[in-house]
């Protein structure tokens, strides 16, 4: 084509692009007025503002500033001032007055040690330290919701303390009065000491919980003390007396930071979730608008703008605050009798993870096209300044972030499309005489080119795009509560009906406008194959771009209505009241299906097992025989049926969590065998080895890196705690009143590190310590502690009784870090590798199913992607982000861990998953397809299959490379020739039927919604392979040398 028609025909685009993108007729919200009138999506950047801000600021301001402060004293004195002002922000702060409180608790906690009464209401024995260390392990700066939890799992705590306790003193009397004590020690050595200890340890990591945690923690701490140092199971006696002071002491210490949560300046979890929501409502409606403006002026710029950045910031902060905000309200609605609340609000937080999913689709049909016109513009600046037209197609490989675009040589540079202020639009542009699309496209590029093309669809769809974007954002931007601190229901009853209103403009407008698109006879020539595709592609993603925004359109009528069933409940008078969560043994199967599909705490428990396996056409499964078929037909050979059996039988011995169950307990037993012996007995007692045990059980993680990680803080956290006891102790000279005071003063300083740093282990470490020393020798000034002479009884040695804890933490940490490196010792990095292989692999199995093909042969036996499946993959990919920081504390002589290519590597695995997710939403809407979906899919069936091969196979291929640490090969299957090829196919079909209306548009959204996520899962595996090669390298003679 004549390059110079298209660029000679830059100016008028232009000017009738911005007549038409005015001349739009939108739907007010709140009066659900129709209206015709200039509008604009953007926001005035806070960036400009500051600019424009610091710009105004006089210059001579400056000057006078500085001649006030003309000696040394007036600069102190502001600087002073400055601090103190920063000081009351912070304490007035939420963070500040959780520190403030966890203090308060502690110091509660701490008088059980100090005032007598209390001392003597919990025994004659040491260790009232405790309810101070309980009231630093479920300290109250947390939620009432939380805190109901963390009593809820501090009784589970005590329950199970007791029930070993009682179960390990039965055994020991039981097997002494038949004269086998020895044999009853061993007993309650191996399945109650370290069987006991290895399923806290289990169910540590199982779980995965910051409260489950603190709460195996003081099990762990009870049942250590009752089993190896009270000397009841040793002696062979039935003595409850441990265990009731351990049952006072928790609650004791769970009533204070109650009292101190629920009374002083109380959070509300419900109040945290709808202050979430209007944040994340006001992050969406702000991206929203900057992605469909950034569309409509076909350029990446604004998407780049600091604005956006920060907004999709924040909603990713506000989506995992949502998350937990939910969590903690729902114990909230449970103990209150308004769990119906709770389960509206968590349809009303999967509704917004929805709504998030679908401008994650608006985005990736965005980016789509502004690579096809950035290489469109490239291609045509290149052209005039060269003269010389080239023919050659470019031949990119993997899928490169570049391959999905058109020969840039073959077309023309597309018009800027500018967005108009209103305050810049006359009168005469904001009146139309008709609604519809632009008649003929007067002044447009030539539709003889994709970017011709890409004009052409803005041109028509334009106004409408942008009048049913603008709805939404206010919409979004008045949801879904009022102010703080009620937050109150505020739903304007014509929200509603306004958004229909404003659904049903724009499906009339895009209809109208892209008959109009479709019927230029330009789009019926005859083209090459990747010329159709370009075209083709151009289509795809604004076709997608406009039924995404239909769906998120769509979903917003959904939010409105359970906003609205929230409303009534919430209205309702009097409230519903029920506790049909006691009947635990009916959930959740009573529970309604919908329910416990949308809810977001039930997804988070769906396990692995044979019901959620992978699942497989009949096809497949007769193509693949089993190693069951293949014993069965060796008939002959029984005894290797026999051991194959036992061995598949033994399969979950083979599982990392039971493995690191089995060796916690193995190392607990053997921390705790001196215990059990009269002779190494006053050793184990004299060096304090309970509290070395229980380092140990602190320390033991699954990995290797996350043990390091944890020793760390363990031994430098009890190393400042000893110093720290020491100093009070030689300040205080034992007194009550000024230990209590100085214990208050640490305790800020360590709330600090763990509410305001969220460094929780270390901070506990340290007020452990000093409560085991410093508030421990308090007892023994008073002889309110028994069997405790060696540390200098009624005078302590605050020096020894630090060392000998010093000694035994540092003991417990070198045992724990020897059993985790050599007993089935588990690396973060080989878990890592093994994980993104596994994920891969699972990844190009599902793939390979094709996601389409299940439409059409009637209804479907079996969904896409199940959805108990993708839950198990989102979880399985957070979970190897955990290991990636985990193996960053991991050493290796070969060198330090690549922590920025694993992140790299990670995130593009993440958005191909969102990529399957978006492709499993579509599919899901309707299992039926239409006819003329059925048509489409069947005349494009071989590329598809084409296509879903190679990508199966490049991801086959990343997870042999991951697995084996082996570089890439070069010749890898290129997915862009087949994608092309389909796209290709969906053009001449469209040419094929334009006369006889065989599918309407609305059934090609299959058909883009597929190109897009192809294209986007092709360019994130050439990401991935391009970090591989850094990791790896490439192929080298070494490498191949047979030896």
């Amino acid at each position: 084509m004549n390059l110079s028609q298209g660029s000679g025909d830059d100016a008028p685009p232009q000017r009738f692009l911005r007549r038409s993108l005015r001349q739009a007729t939108l739907v007010l919200p709140r009066t659900g007025e129709r209206i015709k009138r200039s509008v604009t999506l953007r926001s005035p950047s806070s960036n400009d503002r500051a600019g424009s801000d610091e710009a105004a600021a006089p210059h001579g301001s400056s000057n006078n500033h500085t001649a006030q402060k003309r000696n040394a004293f007036e600069r102190i004195a502001d600087g002073g001032r400055g601090r103190a002002r920063r000081a009351w922000s912070f304490t007035t702060s939420r963070t500040g007055q959780g520190i403030l409180k966890c203090s308060l608790a502690y110091f509660l906690g701490s008088l059980a040690t100090f005032v007598g009464p209390i001392a003597s209401f919990l025994g004659h024995q040491d260790g009232k330290h405790i309810v101070a260390t309980i009231t630093v392990y479920f300290h109250p700066a947390r939620s009432q919701g939380s805190m109901h939890e963390a009593i809820f799992l501090a009784m589970m705590a005590f329950v199970y303390l007791s029930a070993i306790s009682f179960a390990s003193m039965g055994v020991s009397v039981g097997f002494n009065e038949v004269g086998l004590q020895v044999l009853g020690h061993a007993i309650v050595l191996i399945v109650f000491c370290g069987g006991g200890l290895g399923f806290v340890g289990w169910l540590k990591q199982r779980l995965d919980n910051p409260l489950v945690n603190v709460a195996c923690s003081l099990a762990s701490l009870a049942t250590i003390t009752v089993l190896t140092k009270e000397g009841s199971v040793q002696a062979s006696e039935f003595s409850d007396d441990k265990v009731q002071q351990v049952m006072k002491m928790v609650i004791m210490g769970i009533f204070f930071t109650t009292l101190v949560s629920l009374t002083v300046k109380p959070i509300s979890a419900s109040k945290d979730l709808r202050d979430t929501m209007i944040k994340a409502t006001d992050s969406l409606g702000d991206m929203l608008s900057m992605i469909t403006s950034s569309f409509l002026n076909g350029s990446e710029e604004e998407l780049e703008q600091p604005s956006f950045k920060q907004a999709s910031d924040q909603y990713k902060t506000v989506f995992t605050s949502l998350t937990k905000n939910l969590k903690e309200a729902k114990y909230e609605h449970y103990v209150y009798g308004t769990e119906t609340e709770y389960h509206i609000e968590a349809r009303l937080t999967y509704c917004m993870q929805r709504l998030a999913q679908s401008i994650g689709g608006l985005r990736s049909a965005a980016v789509t096209q502004f690579d096809l016109l950035s290489q469109s513009l490239a291609g045509a600046d290149h052209s005039l300044s060269s003269g010389v037209t080239s023919t050659d197609r470019p031949s990119l490989s993997l899928g490169s972030p570049t391959s999905s675009g058109f020969p840039p040589e073959r077309f023309a540079a597309l018009s800027a499309i500018d967005e108009v202020p209103e305050e810049d639009s006359s009168s005469e542009n904001r009146v139309s005489s008709h609604d519809g699309p632009v008649g003929n496209g007067y002044g447009l590029a030539p539709v003889d080119s994709p970017a011709g093309l890409f004009t052409k669809f803005i041109s028509h769809l334009g106004p409408s795009m942008k009048s049913l974007a603008y709805t939404l954002k206010q919409i979004l931007d008045e949801l879904p509560f009022g102010p703080a601190p009620e937050y109150q229901m505020s739903v304007n009853s014509n929200f509603r009906s306004s958004l229909m209103d404003a659904i049903e403009l724009f499906d009339k407008a895009r209809d109208e406008a892209l008959d109009l698109v479709y019927e230029q006879k330009e789009l019926n020539q005859a083209r090459p194959v990747d010329v159709a595709a370009d075209f083709e592609e151009v289509a795809a993603s604004c076709g997608y771009f406009s039924f995404s925004l239909h769906d998120f359109a769509e979903e917003m009528v959904a939010y409105l209505n359970i906003l609205e069933d929230l409303k009534l409940e919430v209205d309702h008078y009097p409230r519903h009241r029920s506790w049909t969560w006691l009947f635990f043994w009916r959930s959740p199967a009573g529970r309604p299906r919908d329910e416990v599909g949308t809810d977001l705490e039930h997804a988070g428990l769906i396990d692995q097992n044979d019901d959620t396996t992978l699942p497989h056409s009949p096809r497949e499964a007769n193509k693949t025989p089993s190693l069951d078929g293949f014993l069965s037909e060796k008939q002959s050979d029984k005894k290797q049926a026999f051991w194959y059996r036992i061995w598949k039988c033994l399969r979950f011995m083979r599982r990392d969590d039971v493995k690191f169950a089995l060796k916690v307990g193995m190392g607990a037993a053997l921390y705790a065998l001196p215990s059990f012996i009269p002779a190494s007995r006053p050793f184990y007692s004299h060096w304090r080895g309970e509290w070395g045990l229980l380092s140990y059980m602190l320390v033991c993680s699954m990995t290797i890196g996350a043990s390091n990680t944890t020793s760390f803080a363990r031994f430098f956290g009890t190393c400042i705690g000893a110093v720290g006891a020491i100093v009070a102790w030689i300040v205080s000279r034992g007194n009550a009143f000024a230990l209590a005071a100085l214990g208050w003063l640490m305790s800020l300083g360590c709330f600090y590190i763990i509410v305001a740093l969220g460094k929780g282990p270390m901070g506990r470490f340290i007020l452990l310590t000093y409560n085991l020393s410093a508030l421990y020798a308090y007892s023994l000034s008073v002889a309110d502690a028994d069997n405790d002479d060696d540390e200098g009884g009624t005078e302590p040695e605050i020096t020894a009784i630090t060392l000998h804890r010093v000694v035994a933490v540092m003991v417990g940490c070198l045992w724990g870090l020897f059993i985790t490196r050599v007993i089935w010792p588990i690396s973060a990095r080989r878990k890592l590798k093994d994980g993104l292989s596994l994920l891969w692999l699972r990844m190009g199995l599902i793939w390979k199913r094709d996601p389409l093909s299940i439409l059409i042969d009637g209804e479907p036996t079996e969904s896409y992607m199940d959805l108990r499946e993708e839950f198990e993959l989102q979880r399985f990919l957070s979970s190897l982000d955990n290991l990636r920081k985990s193996a960053a504390s991991e050493f290796e002589l070969r060198g330090p861990f690549p922590d920025s290519s694993y992140e790299k590597i990670l995130k593009s695995t993440g958005r191909m998953l969102d990529a399957f997710h978006a492709m499993n939403i579509i599919i899901t809407k309707d299992l039926r397809a239409s006819d003329g979906e059925k048509d489409i899919l069947r005349y494009t069936s071989s590329e598809r299959d084409h296509l879903c091969t190679r990508i199966s196979h490049l991801y086959q291929v990343l997870a042999s490379s991951m697995k084996l640490e082996y570089p890439l090969n070069d010749a890898l299957p290129n997915t862009e020739n087949a994608r092309d090829r389909l796209l290709a196919r969906v053009f001449d079909y469209r040419k094929a039927v334009s006369q006889g209306h065989r599918a309407s548009d609305k059934d090609f959204a299959l058909l883009y919604a597929y190109a897009l996520v192809t294209g986007q899962l092709s360019r994130e595996i050439f990401s991935v392979s391009t970090e591989i090669e850094k990791l790896f390298g490439a192929l080298n003679e070494d490498m191949l040398k047979l030896q």
